[in-house]
Parts: C-alpha cells; structure tokens; sequence
C-alpha cells in the first residue's frame, strides 16, 4: 500500500533528497530513476533491484498498474506536489521517482566472453557528458547493441539524466567499465572482435564497410576524439561530410553507425 509523506525531512525517503547535487557523488550504492517509461524498463530489469517509489499524490490512480509490477517489498511513497519538490530540490513536475540498487560489478571480461558468436558492442573512451552517454545508449538500445565498455573517463550511465535522455536503455543494454591500464584492444581481439575506430581521417569511408560477426565500434570524446594508441591499433572508419566539416556529434555519430551496421548485416544475412 502506498504511504504518505507530509514532511520532506521524513527520513524514509532521504535517498530522493536534493536529487540534483547528490545525483553526481551517488547515493548508498544506488541511483535515482525518473519518468514512468524509465520505471517501466526498470520494473522489468533483471539486473538492477527497485528499492522505493516517490510518487507525486496526482500519479498514483494512473500508476497502479505500473506499481503493481514491482516486487511486494519495494517501498511505494506518496507525497503531494510541493513536498515532492521540497525532497527533489526543483520542480519535479514528472512527479515520478524510483531508487535503484547497482548491484555487482560486471567486468568487461566477463561481459565479452557472454556474449554469442555474433555480437556487436560500443567501446567508449573519454566521453563525459551526460547527454552524449544518454543519447549513445538510447541508440545502443535502438539498434541492438549487445554491450558497452566504458573506460575510466566516461561518466556514470546510472546519473539520472544520463538514464532519462537513454529513455531507460542504460538499466536495459549491459555494460562494464574497462579496469585502470587494461588493455581494450587487446581484450576485445582475444573474444574475436573486430575494432572499429571512428575518426575524421579514417582510412575507410562508413557505406564501404561490411560489418564483421563480430564488431567493435570504438568512439572518442567530441574535440579530443580517440587516443592515438586506440586509432593505431584498430581499423579507422569515416563519415565523409561537407566541407568545412570534419566531425559530428558522437551521439548522433553512433546512431548513423549502428544503423548502417544493423542495415548490412541484414542485406548480408
């Protein structure tokens, strides 16, 4: 049964305070989730446990059907507008909140040698705008993609707007982060992944490409791009543009790879 909050101080539900500050230094192991289609994914995930609920007193009668998919233990919160907002911090006129567990850490090891005999997986390095994770996740999802790598220097893709602008395919597409000085081309080519570095200069052009069984698509961070040690070691892949353009966004980048990808292997097969 749902249970009402009147206090934003209450301390059943500290871990949704002041959502914006703390979304960066993380919550006990956890994360916050926004929106009623985030939450639909996240009911059904096998991999991250709901822990509680907060719902603005106007969703709930719509919601009953989506609340009823969580597990009986899972705390369902009800609060009024203004004491929603009071907690959030801001405005929260979605109204609609969840706390999640991370659970284990999947490394990338054990992400790759899951994985079946024709795969696809992004590899990502340096990028660390939220937005961009979001938006390569949210395509990741789109087209397929079988897993993600996330070196160091990558932000969160659990940061609530990381998981909103995915529209939930961060808590859907599996992902690892890549150890300190582990060696990403050299683990990718012992699970027989072909690399595929995007940049500029790349030696061959996207619509000449055939997609290998088994692919890695390597993207760096807008500006600096991708190490010189990553684009030395894998196939270098461009998208030709217009003069006076030399890059795109690398979300947008990652949207027209996979489809091309997802679009010839289909002819292939």
């Amino acid at each position: 049964m749902p249970i009402p909050i009147d206090d934003p101080l209450d301390p059943r539900i500290a871990v949704f305070r002041d959502v914006r500050e703390r979304d960066v230094a993380g919550r006990e192991n956890g994360f916050i989730a926004e929106g009623e289609v985030v939450l639909r994914l996240l009911s059904r995930s096998p991999r991250f446990r709901t822990r509680s609920l907060l719902l603005a007193q106007k969703r709930v009668e719509r919601m009953a059907p989506l609340i009823a998919a969580f597990a009986a233990d899972v705390a369902v919160y009800v609060a009024g507008q203004a004491v929603m907002d009071a907690v959030a911090g801001f405005p929260i006129h979605r109204g609609i909140l969840a706390f999640g567990e991370r659970g284990e850490t999947v490394s990338a090891e054990s992400l790759l040698a899951a994985l079946p005999p024709r795969a696809m997986v992004l590899a990502l390095f340096g990028i660390a705008n939220h937005d961009n994770i979001g938006g390569i996740f949210r395509n990741a999802g789109a087209f397929g993609v079988d897993g993600v790598l996330l070196d160091a220097r990558c932000c969160d893709p659990l940061y609530r707007k990381a998981i909103r602008v995915s529209v939930g395919a961060a808590l859907t597409v599996p992902f690892a982060r890549l150890a300190g000085g582990e060696d990403s081309i050299a683990l990718l080519r012992r699970h027989g992944f072909e690399t595929l570095a995007l940049s500029p200069t790349g030696a061959t052009r996207l619509a000449d490409l055939e997609p290998p069984a088994r692919g890695a698509v390597l993207l760096g961070a807008e500006g600096l791009g991708l190490p010189e040690n990553i684009l030395n070691r894998a196939r270098t892949v461009t998208i030709p543009m217009a003069g006076g353009f030399d890059s795109l966004n690398v979300a947008t980048t990652s949207g027209i790879v996979l489809h091309h990808l997802t679009v010839m292997a289909g002819r292939r097969a």
